[in-house]
């Protein structure tokens, strides 16, 4: 046991290193996350549960055999051989063998087959989906952590620049060129960008540990994510100090660049209307409706079977001699075999009862496959609605992005000629970083975006 849990416990100890030294990337994240997510194994083993299914409706055209061994004891008066009434005690034992095969049973098993592998596949298509679901939760997470690491850069810009004007304050009051109150003005705002970035740094801890619980990781420490280098064309230009630091050559992935038009919400569901699993999960549970109401219509059809089989006894009475067991076993060996045919003439309206209920079933899947194709067109729609609000909106953060940074170079020359006072040199400041933060959060806003777009017309998730 101890030596157990010294294994256990060194094997953990050389997974740290591991994993502070691997940065994952989004589609590894998705891989490892469906390899280890709770639910969809769960759904794995619904999949089973249907093999199975099929596997019981193929083997019920096969015989089944069985076998019976009786034993009898009689005691009390009885009727003898010679047609007399006497106080006797009885015994026998019995063997027999027995098969039967279905010859016709309504077309009941062929519907059941075909049922079970329309119900399997349908299982198989939930599956993707719930691997679909994980994967669109996985990138959700992933976006946020990017959107956390760069409004922790910003921040930490934000304290190098309150940084600087500290030591040069200090400078001129060392010079007499400034006053005590302009130096403590300017450290009570450097404490507050300090105060922003340990916010800015709890969220990117809180947003890590949200992914690793997702991925079903025992812990976020060392856990980081690849850092793509990802901007959207028609972005700052190389003078506004972009977060992160990406040049503003490249593009978003997905095909939609800023200010491009977006496809229509009625083309993109024409596209997923053949690809999301969803729409396929319920189109085959529909169909299977069908050899559900066959299956029921069989009630109404007669059945036919073959069966045979062998049996012997053995018989002994008190007060009367018997033959010994191997004897009696071979004059008493017998065979049969012989066709049953039964016809169903009432049972009580249960055949017809359960065609209604098939057919109410039915019904109820047409509901379930128009309310999911409903609920798939009102989600394209919102990513739609969505993406083309993201690509407003970077637009216009760019626009503003690149106005503030001006507006601050401008102050900041001001501010260190004398010409400005430490206020307004604050003001634009914070002008400057709050553009930055917004920029920031409307590219990785497009870029989710377009990136389910791009999903939802079935490529996989990636920037």
């Amino acid at each position: 046991m101890k030596k157990s849990s010294v294994l256990i416990l060194s094997a953990a100890l050389l997974s740290q290193p591991m994993l502070a030294q691997h940065q994952w990337s989004l589609r590894e994240c998705c891989d490892y996350a469906v390899a280890h997510n709770i639910s969809i194994k769960q759904q794995e083993n619904q999949c089973r549960q249907q093999e199975l299914n099929l596997s019981n409706a193929r083997n019920s055209r096969l015989p089944d055999l069985s076998g019976s061994i009786g034993q009898n004891f009689s005691f009390g008066r009885g009727l003898t051989a010679d047609n007399t009434y006497s106080n006797t005690n009885t015994s026998s034992t019995s063997f027999s063998v027995g098969t039967s095969i279905p010859l016709f049973t309504g077309f009941q098993i062929p519907n059941q087959i075909k049922m079970s592998q329309l119900n399997l596949e349908a299982a198989t298509a939930d599956l993707e989906k719930a691997k679909n679901d994980v994967c669109m939760q996985v990138a959700q997470a992933y976006v946020q952590i990017l959107y956390d690491m760069e409004i922790a850069d910003v921040a930490q810009r934000q304290i190098t620049i309150d940084s600087q004007q500290v030591a040069r304050l200090a400078a001129l009051v060392d010079n007499g060129k400034a006053s005590a109150a302009q130096l403590s003005q300017q450290q009570a705002t450097l404490a507050s960008s300090r105060l922003t970035a340990t916010q800015a740094e709890n969220n990117l801890a809180l947003a890590l540990l949200s992914l690793t619980q997702l991925l079903e990781l025992p812990t976020a420490d060392g856990f980081t994510i690849v850092r793509p280098a990802l901007s959207v064309p028609g972005g700052p230009s190389a003078a506004l100090s972009v977060p992160g630091g990406f040049p503003a050559t490249h593009s978003v992935p997905g095909g939609f660049p800023a200010g491009a038009p977006i496809p229509s919400p009625d083309a993109i569901y024409a596209e997923a209307l053949g690809l999301k699993p969803e729409i396929a999960a319920q189109q085959l549970r529909l169909k299977a409706t069908d050899h559900s109401i066959a299956i029921a219509r069989a009630g109404y059809m007669p059945t036919l079977s073959l069966s045979g089989g062998l049996g012997s006894n053995y018989y002994t009475t008190s007060k009367f001699p018997s033959d010994n067991f191997t004897t009696q076993m071979k004059n008493n060996f017998s065979q049969y075999i012989g066709l049953n045919l039964s016809v169903p003439i009432f049972n009580r309206f249960q055949t017809r009862n359960s065609i209604r209920s098939a057919k109410i079933e039915q019904e109820n899947q047409q509901l379930a496959l128009d309310n999911t194709k409903k609920t798939l067109y009102k989600e394209i729609q919102q990513v739609c609605l969505n993406a083309n609000a993201a690509s407003a909106k970077y637009e216009s953060s760019t626009v503003a992005a690149q106005s503030s940074n001006d507006a601050f170079v401008l102050m900041q020359a001001k501010y260190e000629n004398g010409k400005a006072n430490i206020t307004e040199f604050n003001e634009a400041k914070n002008t400057y970083l709050r553009a930055e933060s917004d920029l920031v959060q409307a590219r990785y806003e497009l870029l989710y975006q377009q990136a389910l777009l791009q999903f939802y017309r079935g490529e996989p998730l990636h920037f």
